[in-house]
């Protein structure tokens, strides 16, 4: 038998942070994280200040119950680290339930219960009757108590329930809390609730509950995080989600952005650090990206690349006097950075930052900003952009400050592919003029741009042996649109890494050979001018 009691405490100006991107986030498609990984993240989620991290659902595979009996090897600084699980079954009593003991095996503080709490859910899904669904949550929760395990109650589809049948929504709140959950979590769980009705509902939770109540939204109405963060302003103060918002179908509240929402905006403190871990905010998100085997969301808020990119003159000239004119916050703030872009509707104002960050002196009253912002207009107009590719936009300020030396000329090239049994190889044969010299060489490569590459490197490294250093890490082609008549113009842009510097060339033809020849023969130029230079 249970009965509801009143529990309430003064509001804190702590937002708990609850992370379970290790859990909820490994169900996202294409996110599959390896034992490695999941400790590895939770390392550094530790180090960074995450209240809760839910490691997984012990139950449910191998490898999350495996995640628990490693972790034991690392002593965390703060995080409590959660095991994730579901109520008991029907007709199955709580010390006879597996997944409840596969919790309590785990050995930690505390455990996550997801129980029902639509009563859709509870007739069409579980085919159970409405008491049935309470004494299942009652019982789940007091037998992990009995063992000691603190819980954290995670109403499923919470939001759909309220609307629909909102006295029984608040009695299954009212059986998980007398039943001893410390905290009681709302979930939008289709992520269909609309903002105005996550903050009226949350509020009127709030009041009856006092300050143990919880919000985990997903993302399918693209609201997760806005949703978020007015359940706090409603009174929530316990937030769940995931870093990079991945998770099931659309995603879960991305952490990325709640955090420093609340930091920087609304007054709370959201991480357990003494140290300004905030910093690190871009570096943590990049890391899961990498652990994904994903590349970063280049627009992703505050950790994007492009979060801070300024491209259109006006406001490139803006930022530059004004940062809060046109930044909502300092980059500096999550650890990311400014970018003012070079384009064909960029400013002067732009290429002399550019310039600049490039270690050339200009200024944006100089005649010679004006000429290369004229050729930057003409050659993107011709299928060339600026805004990616530093290196080129280098080559082309050194052109016009009459400061460009070339190190070498191709005079001509061909490249032949043959197939065989074997596979496809490609072969390069490359005519350079060096310094007065005339070099040829040939080379093979399991690709025509391979081939050119080391075709390249093959005929310059007597005299440039450094060039051995550099590695091509990207290679990206897109169409522009017709030239010549039918053709289609070909953008090649590729990225370098040599000497510890990051660098992007690009090439533009009708043929994409001859544009990826011109975007190499600029990377390499640009590592020979920069190494003269520093």
């Amino acid at each position: 038998m249970w009965r509801f009691s009143v529990w309430v405490v003064v509001k804190s100006k702590f937002i708990e942070i609850y992370d379970t991107t290790l859990r909820d986030g490994a169900q996202g498609m294409r996110v599959n994280f390896s034992l490695q990984d999941k400790i590895s993240l939770t390392l550094k989620l530790d180090e960074f200040g995450i209240p809760f991290i839910e490691g997984g659902w012990p139950f449910s595979n191998p490898k999350d119950e495996e995640y628990f009996k490693a972790m034991k090897e690392y002593p965390l600084r703060q995080a409590k680290i959660v095991a994730f699980g579901s109520t008991r079954r029907k007709n199955v009593k709580a010390e006879n339930d597996e997944n409840l003991n596969a919790i309590i095996k785990c050995d930690v503080e505390y455990a996550a219960i997801v129980g029902k709490s639509w009563i859709l859910h509870v007739k069409e899904v579980l085919r159970a009757k409405r008491r049935e669904n309470l004494d299942m949550i009652y019982d789940s929760i007091s037998y992990l108590r009995s063992h000691g395990i603190k819980v954290i109650f995670d109403a499923e589809h919470f939001y759909d329930g309220y609307k629909e049948d909102p006295e029984y929504a608040v009695k299954v709140l009212e059986a998980a809390r007398e039943a001893g959950a410390e905290r009681l979590v709302l979930c939008d769980t289709n992520g269909g609730a609309l903002t105005h009705e996550i903050y009226e509902i949350t509020k009127k939770i709030r009041e009856k509950f006092g300050d143990i109540i919880g919000v985990h939204c997903h993302n399918d109405s693209g609201l997760a995080v806005a949703n978020s963060l007015m359940a706090v302003m409603a009174g929530a103060m316990h937030v769940q989600g995931t870093f990079n918002g991945i998770g099931e179908r659309c995603g879960n509240a991305d952490l990325c952005q709640i955090i420093p929402a609340l930091e920087i905006k609304m007054g709370y403190k959201a991480l357990n650090s003494t140290s300004n871990s905030l910093k690190d905010l871009k570096r943590l998100s990049t890391f899961v990206y990498n652990l994904m085997g994903m590349e970063p969301n280049p627009y992703q808020p505050y950790t994007g690349q492009y979060a801070f990119a300024h491209k259109a003159g006006l406001h490139s000239d803006g930022v530059m006097k004004v940062s809060r004119a046109y930044e909502h916050i300092d980059p500096e703030l999550v650890g990311n950075e400014r970018f003012i872009a070079v384009s064909e509707v960029s400013g002067r104002s732009a290429i002399a930052y550019r310039a600049k960050k490039l270690g050339l002196s200009l200024d944006e009253n100089d005649a010679i900003v004006l000429k290369v912002l004229r050729m930057v207009k003409e050659l993107e107009a011709a299928g060339k952009i600026f805004d990616e590719a530093d290196g080129s936009l280098y080559l082309l300020i050194l052109k016009t400050m009459n400061k460009y030396k070339p190190h070498f000329e191709v005079l001509s090239w061909i490249v032949t592919s043959r197939a065989s049994k074997a596979g496809v190889r490609s072969i390069c044969d490359v005519k350079l003029k060096v310094k007065d010299k005339i070099v040829t060489s040939i080379a093979e490569g399991v690709g025509p741009v391979h081939a050119q590459d080391l075709a390249l490197i093959k005929a310059l490294k007597s005299e440039y042996p450094d060039l051995e250093k550099i590695s091509l890490i990207n290679y990206r082609v897109s169409i522009v649109g017709k030239s010549m008549g039918t053709a289609s113009v070909v953008r090649v842009l590729i990225e370098f890494k040599g000497d510890g510097e990051y660098w992007t060339t690009i090439g533009s033809s009708a043929n994409i050979l001859e544009a990826s020849m011109e975007a190499l023969t600029e990377g390499y130029e640009y590592y020979l001018h920069r190494r003269e230079t520093s």
